[in-house]
């Protein structure tokens, strides 16, 4: 199927045209600055998901909540993120991925001024729900841009590992950032610090990138979409739940059972609409299934493990949110480096196989930590932290050219959607098993360490299953 080139314009009331290469007739600095603008949307989207890490105490305390409605504040941006980006992707497709990346970045931003004004615990995560959706919003389509801007796969390659660069700082970096507008100011600007962030981006969207084509005939597939949140949010209640209820209270069980039968229905669904918002057949190619099977495993273990180390450092060790910011430094100075060089050891092992090394290496990094105790010196924590962020660095730049590489180009926000919704999927699971497993006080060391032997298991379930599936990949 033959896509048309993005880089389409009106030159002096001549027709529209379409260029051979897209990047031929644009200054090296207009794209550069496209993809800032791109980079940023992806930025602001990850700090979102670590910042409020660091501040989960202060909101405690200011807006009252038990550790349940805290993983609520975390993960109703997540359930939002996770279970609208398809949507966004497709939507993206039909009116153009530059119209609607800038309605999400216009969205976030307001949702993030309502987050900071929030009187109360229910309106917080609210807001937090709005913000997950203008994320949803701004991945795939930030992501779509891109593919269309970089049409050569070496330099789109490069480009991949910068625009991941940035996230991955802005992730990592949360909890610091966090930690320290909290202790100037109070846990209600990190949600105002996105203002800024909105206005650059936005601008830099409109003035830099350019449109992509309309798919017209991209429906929307609104009943697989309720379907969706419905799974999703009922899933997640119900690892939440479990560990403040009991996992055999009644509640937690039906709710187990609901999520059974709606994610039943929604691949029910899927597999018959004319149009789904989660087109199975992409999961015929085995590489594509497998790094979205990558992204869901090694999400639920990281985003998982953030969650709990920053309760642990709060909670456990009762350092302020200032420190436990600090914290999290190594971790952040690791992962600039790693997503630079991805692209090189890619080049040289191969993407699935260095997938594979990323994730045996933050396995490698959560075994390190099973010792750890109520008075562990953080310097032994830190060193693991070192890791993590390396294997979270050197994973994303492959994870995401893989996938984005084994479909056809018109397909690219569509397969950028499945792709951040399964790792925000991992998100949301690993945040709410992880958080019902250490809610319990007196309980949180071996709450923890259960954490970190399924973060073991599923790292190096996700190294298996890429390493052999690119074994019986076709030559």
């Amino acid at each position: 199927m033959q896509t048309t080139s993005p880089n389409i314009r009106a030159v002096a009331g001549r027709p529209e045209q379409a260029q051979s290469d897209n990047t031929s007739s644009r200054s090296p600095l207009a794209t550069a600055l496209a993809l800032a603008a791109m980079s940023l949307g992806l930025g602001v989207v990850q700090l979102d998901i670590t910042i409020v890490n660091t501040a989960l105490s202060s909101i405690g305390a200011s807006l009252g909540g038990s550790v349940a409605e805290l993983q609520w504040v975390v993960t109703a941006y997540t359930i939002a993120f996770a279970a609208f980006i398809l949507t966004a992707g497709a939507l993206g497709d039909r009116l153009g991925a530059k119209r609607i990346f800038m309605a999400g970045f216009a969205i976030f931003t307001l949702a993030s001024l309502a987050c900071a004004l929030a009187p109360s615990a229910v309106f917080l995560i609210v807001a937090r729900s709005v913000q997950g959706l203008a994320a949803a919003i701004l991945v795939p389509n930030s992501l779509t841009l891109l593919n269309h801007a970089y049409a050569d796969p070496k330099e789109r390659g490069r480009a991949v590992g910068f625009w991941a660069a940035g996230a991955s700082v802005a992730l990592t970096a949360g909890p610091f950032v966090g930690g320290v507008l909290i202790a100037l100011v109070g846990w209600r600007s990190i949600f105002l610090v996105n203002l800024p962030i909105g206005a650059a981006g936005l601008w830099l969207a409109w003035r830099y990138a350019e449109e992509t084509p309309r798919l017209s005939q991209r429906e929307i597939d609104l009943p697989g979409q309720t379907v969706a949140v419905t799974a999703l949010g009922t899933l997640a209640g119900a690892l939440i739940e479990g560990g403040r209820l009991g996992w055999s209270h009644p509640l937690v069980i039906v709710g187990f059972a609901a999520a059974a039968v709606v994610g039943f229905l929604f691949v029910w669904r899927e597999a018959r609409a004319p149009q789904p918002m989660l087109p199975l057949s992409l999961f015929a190619h085995r590489m594509f299934a497998l790094t979205a099977l990558v992204g869901v495993l090694f999400n639920i273990a990281f985003y998982g493990l953030i969650f709990v180390l920053s309760l642990y450092f709060q909670n456990i060790r009762g350092w302020s949110p200032f420190a436990t910011g600090l914290a999290f430094v190594p971790m952040m100075a690791m992962v600039l480096p790693a997503n630079l060089v991805a692209a090189s050891v890619s080049e040289r092992l191969g993407a699935p196989q260095t997938i594979a090394l990323a994730s045996v290496i933050t396995a490698v990094g959560c075994v390190a930590l099973l010792p750890m105790a109520s008075d562990t010196s953080y310097w032994t924590i830190g060193a693991q932290l070192l890791v993590l962020g390396g294997g979270l660095g050197l994973l994303v730049p492959p994870l995401t050219s893989t996938l984005l590489g084994s479909v056809d180009k018109s397909r690219s926000g569509i397969a950028a959607g499945v792709l951040n919704a399964t790792r925000q999927t991992g998100s949301v699971l690993g945040v709410a098993l992880f958080g019902s497993l250490v809610g319990g006080g007196n309980e949180f060391i071996a709450g923890a360490h259960a954490s970190l032997v399924i973060s073991v298991a599923v790292l190096l379930a996700g190294a298996i299953a890429i390493s052999y599936g690119r074994a019986r990949e076709p030559r």
